[in-house]
């Protein structure tokens, strides 16, 4: 089994290539590739596959997605992403991830162009390369929920809830973000969150400038995320909005790009009407091949902690 390692402001990924429709991955497997100390360790998995597999269209037909048109200059789109959390779940949509994934087609002439469209469960997202290396991606329509709740390392924060085809609750901080402890999962509403969300704490730091940090879903806390950086940007955007003034998408007036800075990095926002654009580094640092031993091995007992 081929692999390679990849991140994007220090979110890791490990991208499995997958051009013949024939990995099973399993929950267990993901976990053991992920783990950090005995696997490859990562944030989660990218398995690259053709659009037209029959796995990406299973995946798209349980989404409630219908393969779409060629393109302006009369593409189809080639590629879909398989992500999977660190602990095995699926995930609709990870931008951190989807350009890691796109500088991997690129790196490896997988990509006919320098802008591209990648299959996703949340749908079809644009990607392009930029001239200084980074890659931007468009995140889809930033849909603002309302108000939630949530208990983080025993406070009681009320945030924004967001979807970017995952769920988000970004938490304005009255003070630095390391003093939110996000050790542990936050403590959620299950009413407004059945099926759990990532949950971003931000501070304002200038004019379109914030720092953020985040507990994804099924994967704990890491050093970035990217659908947690446009959540973020639009709570920071909308900050002095009131619960009975929210939108439903981001307004014309909120329009512009933030510079979100997180543990791993700086991430660029840009919110444009109902569009969201996430840019940033993508980085592809290493490739190999996995042990068949290794592989093969079922590890006795419980499967090992990240």
């Amino acid at each position: 089994m081929r692999f390679a390692k990849g991140h994007g402001t220090q979110n890791d990924f490990i991208v499995l290539p997958d051009f013949d429709d024939a990995l099973g991955l399993t929950p267990e497997l993901v976990q053991r590739l992920c783990d950090r100390r005995a696997g490859i360790g990562a944030d989660g998995v990218l398995r690259v596959v053709p659009a037209d597999a029959p796995s990406a269209v299973s995946a798209l037909h349980d989404a409630g997605l219908a393969p779409v048109p060629p393109d302006a200059d009369g593409l189809s789109p080639e590629w879909f992403m398989d992500y999977r959390n660190s602990d095995g779940s699926l995930a609709e949509m990870c931008g951190n991830g989807i350009r890691v994934f796109a500088r991997y087609l690129l790196d490896h002439r997988l990509a006919g162009t320098l802008a591209f469209t990648v299959g996703t469960r949340a749908g079809w997202r644009k990607v392009r390369a930029e001239p200084d290396g980074s890659v931007t991606a468009e995140m889809g329509v930033p849909a603002i929920l309302g108000q939630g709740r949530a208990v983080i390392g025993g406070l009681s924060c009320t945030g924004l809830r967001i979807s970017l085809g995952n769920p988000h609750l970004a938490v304005l901080a009255d003070g630095p973000v390391e003093s939110y402890d996000l050790s542990a999962a936050p403590l959620l509403d299950p009413a407004e969150f059945p099926d759990g969300a990532n949950v971003e704490v931000v501070r304002l730091t200038g004019d379109r400038r914030a720092e953020m940090r985040v507990y994804e879903r099924g994967s704990g806390p890491t050093h970035s995320c990217g659908t947690g950086a446009v959540a973020a940007a639009v709570a920071a955007a909308l900050a002095g909005a009131s619960a009975g003034t929210l939108p439903a998408l981001v307004p014309d007036s909120a329009s512009g790009t933030w510079a979100m800075q997180v543990p791993g990095g700086k991430l660029d926002v840009t919110l444009v009407g109902t569009a969201a654009l996430l840019g940033g580094p993508a980085v592809i640092v290493a490739e190999g091949e996995l042990d068949p031993v290794w592989l093969s091995a079922v590890p006795a007992g419980s499967l090992p902690g990240r």
